[in-house]
């Protein structure tokens, strides 16, 4: 019998992916989330209130607090465009971010870019006099839950989520910015994973955080196994009307266009659950380093970067695929059925019925 860890069952005792049994391959981390990776802080602003609000923010802080406008190495990939991450063009262009970066609903995104640039402009008084910010901010829909025109997130709930972002074991399923999230027709929600990682002469990690809110339920499959397709339910799509994004964080030392390519396999580890990436669904990774940390804006006349190898590049992007595709697996296990908006209801994922249909090939 497995023994229960972090990496094996969340802090309220149900097993994650991992401690069902299922044959995922790789070494998870302590915690199995991002933030195994040094530094990484994840929070949360989780709204059930009423009959409709089913809502929240997710925030990831790459560094400190108080270094948080200090650069941070990133990449970015665009599998379908139907969706929202700001501050892209500019990653795009110098390969790098500065503050946390947050996930919330659809039309909350703009919300969280407001408040995430007012708590860094508070702490950092160099902002709007020697440099400026782009935040990072990201979303999904949830308006099938939740009553999103509503406009419930406020600027108290993003400033709590970066506030309150801790290291460690996370919660997963429906909390913060995955709150109101459908993956597969089942109720998803935010997911973690993480992979321990040897290259290029050193021992690195890897972690992802999704939120995953993509899929139809006859395309799911874990580890291959077809099982959505037996695991009949009213449909709540005709297609697809999801999104699902990822966010990669290492310690490795990588260049922008390497986090980039890392940020693309992101499309891979969604794949292998089955989603064809919809015309409809957005989803949209971004991958970070938290590795050659050039100080504080503004920048320096001269950088010093190290990093790996491209032929080194493998071993990460496998990590990327792995815990992508382990992390949407633990949003669904552990998100419980959720009646909201309208009496509408989204089943949770049997993970009985899930391992019996796995055990028999899907039959």
């Amino acid at each position: 019998m497995q023994a229960t860890t972090p990496a094996t069952h969340g802090p309220d005792g149900r097993p994650r992916a991992r401690g069902l049994g299922l044959p995922l391959p790789g070494e998870p981390g302590p915690a199995n989330a991002i933030t195994d990776v040094p530094g990484v802080a994840v929070g949360y602003a989780t709204l059930i209130e009423g009959e409709a609000v089913r809502t929240g923010v997710t925030a990831i802080l790459p560094r400190a607090p108080e270094a948080l406008l200090n650069p941070v190495w990133s990449g970015t990939f665009s599998m379908n465009g139907n969706g929202e991450m700001t501050g892209t063009h500019w990653i795009r262009e110098a390969g790098w971010f500065t503050g946390p970066i947050t996930l919330t609903n659809t039309l909350s995104v703009g919300l969280a870019h407001h408040a995430t640039a007012r708590w860094m402009a508070e702490r950092f008084p160099a902002i709007g006099e020697e440099v400026w910010i782009l935040p990072v901010a990201a979303e999904t829909f949830d308006g099938y839950l939740n009553d999103i025109a509503g406009f419930h997130v406020t600027e108290a709930h993003v400033r709590a989520a970066i506030d309150g972002a801790r290291g460690g074991a996370l919660a997963e399923g429906a909390v913060g910015g995955g709150t109101g999230m459908i993956a597969y027709e089942f109720k998803g929600g935010t997911g973690t994973a993480s992979r321990r990682v040897a290259a290029g002469g050193g021992h690195y990690t890897l972690g992802a955080l999704v939120q995953a809110n993509h899929g139809l339920r006859p395309w799911f499959n874990v580890q291959g196994v077809p099982v959505g397709r037996a695991m009949p339910g009213a449909p709540i799509w005709n297609a697809e009307r999801g999104s699902i994004i990822v966010v990669l964080a290492t310690d490795a030392p990588l260049l922008p266009n390497q986090l980039e390519r890392l940020a693309r396999r992101a499309a891979i580890g969604i794949g292998r659950g089955g989603t064809p990436s919809g015309n409809n669904s957005g989803d949209i990774f971004i991958a970070f380093s938290t590795a050659n940390d050039p100080g504080p804006l503004p920048e320096p006349p001269r950088l010093n970067l190290e990093a790996l190898g491209s032929d080194e590049l493998d071993a990460l992007f496998m990590a990327a695929v792995e815990s992508v595709e382990e992390a949407v697996l633990n949003a669904m296990l552990a998100a419980d059925t959720m009646t909201g908006r309208k009496g509408r209801r989204v089943e949770a994922l049997d993970s009985r019925r899930l391992i019996t249909l796995f055990e028999s090939g899907g039959a």
